[in-house]
């Protein structure tokens, strides 16, 4: 799931019969649970709404998620610019 830039996981306990998850890629754990879709997704989007709010109640800025990437380049492109390094 997907909320305001953060992203929740989904899990189900079959003992319980519950959904759960997690805000993912931040620090801080904001945890959530409903006994269907639409009770997960509004209890993940109060979970987000209530950490947004940290600054105004606790002076805490809120992480943003952790965003990742990295380049890929092919070995001739590194043999030309290693290449092109020695003319």
């Amino acid at each position: 799931m997907e909320y305001k830039g953060y992203l929740g996981s989904v899990n189900y306990n079959d003992e319980d019969e519950i959904f759960y998850g997690r805000v993912e890629y931040i620090r801080s754990l904001i945890s959530y649970e409903g006994y269907d879709v639409e009770s997960l997704q509004n209890s993940f989007h109060e979970a987000v709404e209530d950490y947004l709010e940290l600054p105004h109640t606790q002076n805490i800025a809120p992480a943003q998620p952790f965003k990742a990437s990295f380049k890929i380049g092919t070995v001739s492109d590194r043999c030309q610019t290693n290449w092109n390094q020695f003319k």
